[in-house]
């Protein structure tokens, strides 16, 4: 369970107990008098003009055993290997930006600035220091409204969870632990583009109009192209993990999961699986001043994520959660076009509440730059065929408004908390769940983006091995 605590505020998050309760096992297969290996799936190099510059290494291949081999009197020992994900990789046991950074700003007179919109800032000029105001723009005094809002629901929602955090022994004070701050965490490099490959693939020709949309991965020996992998619903249907190396990089594929590794341009696959979802989470690239002056990753347009086929996928009644930024212009976009667009009515907002393993915010509440908080606006999608889905005798709970998601997030960017088990009570027994723009796979769902697999790099796991 990913859930630890669940109270009246909302519900404080084990991210990293969620990833590890997945079964991240490889099937074991005893040895056999076939001449063939354990079960695997080969994708050839890609070889087709814009993508010949990956050359000969760029082949993928998908399995679902692991072997070692000790030659003793002729026989072979089999290994099962198990993964855990890198516990270190949610060891936040300090702010990343201390209350005392911001100690001047706050016992500055504060709100006389907001009441009249400017701000103060210092500067050094000939060895002294001189203030000047600066009127605030419009959006950072929308933003400055709207954390005034919020603010004394987080603090209190927020403060119930981490005490009974606290309590429980799941959160626990920093000078207990205080051996782990001085760890290093050591990232994999991003060796392979996933986003790149993407970009590349849309060169290889399309799939065959009656060519089956998804690719399960079964248990027999097979084989498939590149273009399966880029043009299908690739779906591990087994009840164990499997690994795909693609450009060389190796990949879990947790069970009873399904994605598309897909640019934007690119999903007609999911849309021709036939499938309608109950859930669909969608974890847009916002675009804001940070994202354009880096060249790391892209970002959408409004106009752009307002075109995306959503309610083409959508069941009646389906319940959208999108995740937004802590811009108004962004909220805004959400509450007021693009959930209008869909025909989804906006229900509530969440917000996610980042802290500590001792319970501390990763940044000061009133920090000017950044906040310990992100926002997800859920929906439904309200059309008369949704009457269809009350009157067969269906109900679920309504959804509240103004709930917390607190939990200590992952070092790495933009690994959002899971929210399987905190929507499970909002949508129907057995429905089905989509995540877009996702960075990981989990059980159950499907997952589509263009760096769908990034967050199931091996190399964020650790294996534990054990002979048969």
């Amino acid at each position: 369970m990913s859930v630890v605590h669940h109270l009246s505020p909302g519900w404080l998050l084990d991210h990293l107990s969620f990833i590890n309760k997945i079964n991240y096992q490889v099937q074991h297969h005893e040895p056999s008098c076939s001449k063939h290996g354990p079960p695997s799936v080969y994708v050839n190099s890609l070889q087709r003009g814009a993508v010949s510059s990956l050359g000969a290494s760029a082949g993928c291949s998908v399995s679902d055993s692991t072997k070692t081999e000790n030659e003793v009197g002729g026989s072979r020992e089999m290994t099962t290997p198990k993964y855990v994900f890198r516990p270190e990789l949610f060891n936040v046991n300090k702010p990343y930006i201390t209350a005392a950074v911001h100690k001047e700003c706050q016992q500055s007179n504060g709100k006389e600035d907001l009441a009249n919109g400017v701000k103060k800032e210092t500067s050094i000029s000939v060895g002294k220091k001189r203030k000047r105001c600066i009127a605030f723009n419009q959006g950072e005094l929308d933003a400055m409204e709207y954390h005034t809002k919020i603010r004394e629901l987080i603090l209190d929602g927020a403060l119930q969870l981490i005490q009974e955090g606290l309590r429980s022994g799941f959160l626990y004070p920093l000078v207990e632990k205080q051996d782990k701050c001085s760890e290093r965490i050591t990232l994999p490099l991003d060796a392979c583009s996933l986003s790149g490959l993407c970009e590349m693939a849309k060169h290889l020709p399309s799939l065959n109009e009656t060519e089956p949309q998804m690719l399960q991965l079964m248990e027999d020996d097979m084989s498939i192209t590149e273009q399966d992998l880029f043009s299908r619903v690739v779906e591990n249907s087994s009840s164990f993990s499997k690994t795909i190396t693609l450009m060389g990089e190796k990949y879990l594929l947790p069970p009873k999961s399904s994605f598309l590794l897909s640019d934007i341009s690119c999903m007609q696959p999911l849309l021709k699986c036939s499938k309608t979802f109950d859930v669909i989470v969608i974890d847009p690239p916002w675009q804001n001043k940070s994202v354009k002056r880096s060249n790391r990753y892209s970002y959408l347009s409004p106009l752009q994520i307002k075109q995306m086929p959503i309610p083409k996928l959508a069941a009646p009644d389906c319940l959208v959660v999108t995740w937004v930024t802590n811009r108004q212009k962004h909220l805004r976009f959400v509450k007021e076009e693009l959930y209008p667009s869909w025909s989804v009515e906006t229900l509530a907002e969440w917000h996610w509440v980042k802290i500590t393993n001792s319970g501390e915010f990763v940044f000061p509440l009133d920090s000017p730059h950044k906040k310990p908080y992100e926002c997800l606006v859920l929906g439904r999608v309200r059309e008369k065929t949704a009457l269809l889905l009350r009157t067969a005798g269906v109900k679920v709970l309504p959804i509240p408004d103004h709930r917390l998601v607190v939990s200590v997030p992952c070092v790495l960017h933009s690994h959002k908390p899971p929210l399987a088990e905190v929507l499970k009570d909002y949508i129907k027994p057995g429905g089905k769940c989509l995540e877009l723009f996702a960075r990981s796979l989990q059980p159950g769902w499907t997952s589509w983006g263009n760096e769908v697999l990034k967050f199931q790099h091996v190399d964020y796991f650790s294996a534990l091995t054990s002979g048969h």
